[in-house]
């Protein structure tokens, strides 16, 4: 790094310089933050302090290498997103994107200094909007690169997809701006998923406290260095974070710079058209269905209900990973060969601001829109749709072109009414075609996630609930425990709370998943201890261990390969078990501290240990417990707590 600035410096005509800068530590990755004091202790005089500042903007990310050795801490930057971190280090499962602005060398030798910076301006303007729409976090500025921690400092469960997601919304953005504001630009992006250290690593560093330690970092701007431009590529790590979710293409293995083994590489070629989160996270894998008979027959009798017109609501909730999707899997599994219309919603934790998206992305995928046709040939196929449920076409289909944007042009008169008696007309317009579809046909009707809907669509759910009990539909409503369903005490309602599957039922899934062959006694007690009837735990640790290389296949059975470690929590969980912990900021540290202790911890030692005394630790408690991370038994100092699952303890120790 040494040559590279002095060969910087020579360019500019400032090579007397750079043995000041050598003897100071100065490489090109911290040019960027010299302040001007600094320079001139440097020994620079003012026309060559204005000379180096011109230039720093010019510099590309290729030039700076934007290594990130465990010893070099990333700054955040004026345009981070997202929390501070009190300081300390944890272990975190992170998602770094490295976005790369195109050919920024030949703009900066074409424009004017000062436009140039306008561009650089708009450019970072525009990543860091992409970034904070799915909430991560811009560490760093590094010339024409920007640097993104997805899972950092606040963690989410679908982190993977949040960074691919930013990354081609930042490529979209630029090809827009870069047509309406001046020059055309493009990104590469690159995306790598991993295990890091991230806190303060220098110690009095307060100004540093983004320091990761890992290779994660390294590898996505390594990857987009593979991307062409307007692309994105993921490592292998981050691809099977994201199931179905993209269409992806296979570049191989590729060996970068600096890595010690090659790394699959696959190119984000779009988003794929999946009914719902269940279907794209699993890719076509179904979890072993167990344990769940009692809940398949109630559902089959609502169903009955429903068909001979007693229109029936079921309210399905639990824990993440419990199998509320997976029971929804399995009635559509027994319906198939009942005639009946099937209805399914879908709410989004990206779309928890966007009015009735699960009512727009259910319709734009029942008329079959291709991203390819035109207006007037959406509005034909509109209008094909609404023909199946209602006889009034001329009122209704301007309601729901309205609702998914398409322009109707001279075949139908504007809609001149206020916003507020245009959202009432399109609700009518969304109720009256679930009950027309049930004039024809009985209805089978998913929403799902409903913990992640707008105001608006529960407004129109409400609606809906009110109106299926005269109506020949079966709805399955599923949600989390924090959500507070507001249709309590409609006589057609059934509440139905998943439990989680006994140590039997849990010994029995394994078996499935292993094909039938048995785990040694001791693996398989550790994986029911760990995943606590929680049928995805099960299933993601299960698929963990064999594919850890601790077991051999002995043909009838499998059999360790040395002596047993605690078992690691798995890839695939890392994120949504560190979200929970996450959403609790304030008093993680408490649960951490448990974690130390162990699954089972007393008030008494807890209190002897903790920072936190008196009312600030038992708020704390109470706000773990009625998170369900922890429970309690006994009261006041002896009371003893215990970490819902095994998995959780693990995440919040690490």
């Amino acid at each position: 790094m040494a040559d590279d600035i002095a060969q910087w410096l020579e360019g500019l005509g400032l090579g007397q310089h750079a043995r000041a800068f050598a003897e100071n530590g100065v490489d090109l990755d911290v040019i960027s933050e010299l302040s001007e004091d600094d320079l001139k202790d440097l020994g620079l005089n003012l026309g060559d302090r204005r000379r180096l500042r011109r230039a720093v903007p010019t510099l590309s990310s290729a030039q700076i290498e934007p290594d990130v050795e465990p010893a070099s801490p990333v700054a955040a930057s004026e345009g981070s997103t997202g929390e501070t971190t009190s300081g300390g280090a944890e272990r975190r499962q992170l998602t770094v994107m490295f976005c790369d602005l195109v050919g920024s060398t030949a703009l900066s030798g074409t424009l004017d200094p000062e436009d140039y910076r306008g561009v650089m301006r708009s450019y970072q303007e525009t990543v860091s909007a992409a970034v904070g729409r799915y909430d991560g976090h811009v560490a760093k500025y590094l010339g024409d690169g920007v640097l993104v921690y997805f899972g950092w400092p606040r963690a989410h469960e679908d982190d993977a997809e949040r960074a691919v997601r930013a990354g081609l919304d930042v490529i979209a953005s630029l090809v827009d701006a870069g047509s309406v504001n001046g020059p055309d630009l493009e990104a590469r992006v690159g995306i790598a998923t991993g295990g890091v250290v991230v806190g303060d690593l220098v110690g009095d560093g307060v100004t540093e406290a983004d320091a990761v330690s890992g290779e994660t970092p390294n590898l996505a701007a390594r990857l987009q260095q593979e991307a062409a431009p307007g692309s994105v590529v993921v490592a292998e790590s981050t691809r099977r974070l994201l199931g179905g979710v993209f269409e992806c293409e296979d570049f191989g293995q590729r060996t970068l710079k600096g890595l010690s083994q090659p790394v699959g590489v696959w190119r984000i070629a779009g988003e794929r058209t999946i009914e719902s989160r269940f279907d794209a996270s699993r890719a076509g894998r179904l979890t072993p269905f167990i344990g769940r008979d009692h809940e398949i027959a109630l559902l089959l009798d609502r169903w009955e209900r429903a068909k001979e017109g007693e229109g029936q609501v079921v309210l399905l909730s639990g824990e993440a990973g419990i199998g509320k999707s997976r029971i929804a899997q399995a009635l559509r599994q027994q319906l198939a060969a009942d005639p009946h219309t099937r209805l399914r919603f879908q709410c989004s934790p990206h779309y928890e601001s966007s009015a009735l998206h699960p009512f727009i992305a259910q319709l734009d995928q029942a008329a079959g829109f291709a991203s390819n046709v035109g207006p007037a040939a959406k509005l034909d196929k509109l209008e094909e749709l609404l023909k199946q449920s209602s006889d009034e076409l001329a009122a209704v289909t301007p309601l729901f072109a309205a609702l998914l944007s398409i322009p109707t042009d001279d075949r139908y008169a504007p809609l001149e009414m206020s916003p507020q008696r245009l959202k009432d007309r399109t609700l009518e317009a969304l109720l009256g075609q679930l009950v027309g579809l049930a004039g024809r046909d009985p209805v089978l009707m998913f929403f799902e996630d409903v913990h992640w809907a707008d105001p608006t669509t529960l407004e129109a759910l409400a609606e809906m609930v009110d109106r299926i009990q005269d109506a020949r539909v079966l709805a399955l409503i599923t949600f989390r425990p924090e959500f507070e369903p507001p249709w309590r005490g409609h006589t057609h309602l059934t509440t139905l709370t998943l439990n989680r599957l006994t140590r039997n039922q849990c010994r029995s899934m394994v078996e499935r998943v292993t094909a039938g062959k048995p785990l040694p006694d001791e693996v398989l007690d550790q994986i029911v201890a760990k995943t606590d009837g929680v049928p995805l735990f099960v299933e993601e640790l299960t698929k963990t261990v064999l594919e850890s290389g601790l077991l051999a296949d002995a043909g009838d059975r499998y059999a360790l390969t040395g002596p047993l470690p605690a078992l690691a929590i798995p890839a695939t969980l890392r994120d949504s078990l560190m979200a929970r912990l996450d959403r609790l900021a304030p008093v993680k540290e408490i649960a951490q501290i448990g974690a130390a202790i162990g699954r089972e911890f007393s008030y008494r030692l807890l209190a002897a240990v903790s920072p936190k005394t008196g009312d600030a630790l038992d708020d704390a408690l109470a706000q773990l417990v009625e998170a369900e991370l922890i429970f309690r038994r006994g009261g006041d100092d002896e009371a003893r707590y215990f970490f819902k699952h095994g998995l959780v303890q693990d995440a919040a120790y690490e």
